[in-house]
């Protein structure tokens, strides 16, 4: 018997069905199911989640800039001092004014310490005012990575979804192609030992039945592949949950024009947003050596005390010194070797590596938008086409099947007509897919698609839907 030969190429499979009988009971998963498990996940949306979260801290360093800081500095060591004054003035009360006049001090080894308490407060400064801009500008670009993150996993679980649950109605359609090639291999070789059919019906049957069971094995692989990404990024696993189908009748499709949707793409895509927010994160480098002579201006506030004492040339000797200062500092940069210059080119190129990045990732939205929109308003045709297609390869199998059992129609037939009902429905199971992809897809290229977009999607999913 033909069952007995393709054994071994379904054992496995037919091991898992029997195990399933012990297993817990299978859930329907919908893709609100999936998307949420993938959120506490999916190890590419936990790194984009981190990276949000530490680029939320650079608006408060852009406002820390402008912040007055406070040092405490204290030192302490060995040190000398040596002071010589000549033809200095002196005078007291006893012994008159001398002129001409000589102090010397000395400490040649001696215990040094000194303690300062300064403050600083940025007034004005170029340099500063665009890195602060560049800090704000920089934590933008960051909320609109994790926007882009969080459509990236609606539609990246979307489709692992959806590739399982093709896979397992390919697998599906396929083996119930191969039972019916079986029958009919049953039924040839029992025909042609009673001498009612020839050799060939048996050897076509055979090798279409050997071709089916190659195919069984490549798809049973890809499947498996297929459910270990799906359970690395939802934590599900695959015996444990059954993916909803689309619909048998797709919803209406969008009906905005084209033009609508690329100025949405345009104004609100998080990818071409972030990419015109590095155009100005680039104009501000460029601002910071704008001006060939740009001053720093700071108040300054400063209160030190430094005290030496120690034995020196002329005996025991013993230093304190007290300063106080309020003020403001000005910091001119006169000359910096070229540097500065040099910086201000490297920012204006890339102010046009920025613009140009910017105008490729316009194109390319507007390329994903179009795809999309075509691919909505095409797809509900083509799902009706293909309907219509499905019901013909049907009627045509009952039609080939009733000619077998006359004899008007050969195995042959009946074989090409089981396989084209079969590629039929998968053809119409696949473009009912697509057509909820595009619908996902235009969502993420207008920035549009959230959990509530999700939702209308996944209501036109239903359990063994047909």
């Amino acid at each position: 018997m033909r069952r007995s030969r393709c054994l071994p190429a379904i054992g496995g499979a037919l091991c898992a069905a029997g195990l399933l009988m012990a297993a817990p009971p299978v859930s329907a998963i919908d893709l609100i199911d999936a998307w949420r498990a993938a959120r506490q996940h999916d190890l590419d949306y936990a790194v984009s989640r981190a990276e949000q979260g530490a680029a939320a801290s650079r608006r408060d360093q852009a406002s820390a800039l402008w912040r007055p800081t406070v040092t405490l500095s204290g030192t302490a060591g060995v040190a000398g001092s040596e002071t010589a004054t000549n033809g200095a003035q002196f005078s007291t009360p006893a012994f008159g004014t001398s002129r001409d006049v000589a102090f010397n001090t000395s400490i040649n080894s001696g215990i040094l310490g000194r303690v300062a308490l300064s403050a600083n407060l940025p007034l004005f400064s170029r340099e500063r005012d665009a890195q602060g801009r560049q800090l704000n500008l920089a934590a933008d670009s960051a909320d609109l990575r994790w926007r882009a993150a969080q459509q990236a996993l609606i539609l990246n679980t979307s489709q692992r979804f959806f590739d399982v649950m093709l896979g397992r109605e390919s697998l599906r359609v396929l083996r119930r192609q191969r039972d019916a090639v079986d029958r009919a291999l049953v039924e040839m070789k029992d025909r042609f030992q009673l001498g009612d059919a020839p050799v060939t019906d048996t050897h076509e049957a055979a090798a279409r039945s050997e071709a089916i069971a190659a195919q069984l094995l490549a798809l049973e692989t890809d499947l498996q592949l297929k459910e270990a990404v799906f359970a690395d990024a939802t934590g599900a696993q695959p015996d444990s949950f059954n993916p909803l189908r689309p619909l048998s009748k797709a919803a209406p499709v969008e009906t905005r024009t084209l033009d609508f949707w690329l100025a949405e793409a345009d104004a609100h895509n998080p990818q071409l947003r972030m990419q015109t927010t590095a155009v100005a994160v680039a104009r501000q480098e460029a601002a910071k050596t704008s001006a060939v002579f740009s001053p720093n201006v700071d108040l300054v506030a400063q209160v030190s005390q430094e005290h030496l004492n120690g034995s020196g040339d002329y005996g025991i000797a013993s230093n304190r010194m007290h300063n106080r200062l309020i003020g403001v500092q000005i910091a001119v940069p006169l000359y910096t070797g070229g540097m500065r210059s040099a910086r201000h080119n490297e920012a204006l190129r890339g102010i046009d590596q920025a613009r140009a990045q910017a105008e490729r990732a316009r194109q390319v939205v507007a390329q994903q938008t179009r795809a999309a929109w075509l691919g909505l308003t095409v797809g509900l045709r083509r799902v009706e086409a293909l309907s219509q297609a499905l019901a013909s390869s049907r009627a045509r199998l009952d039609a080939t099947r009733l000619g077998r059992k006359v004899g008007d129609r050969t195995t042959m037939d009946l074989l090409n007509a089981e396989n084209d009902a079969a590629n039929a429905e998968l053809a119409l199971l696949q473009a009912r897919v697509e057509l909820l992809l595009n619908r996902l897809r235009l969502g993420a290229a207008a920035g549009r698609l959230d959990e509530a977009w999700l939702q209308s999607v996944n209501a036109e999913l239903q359990v063994n839907g047909r």
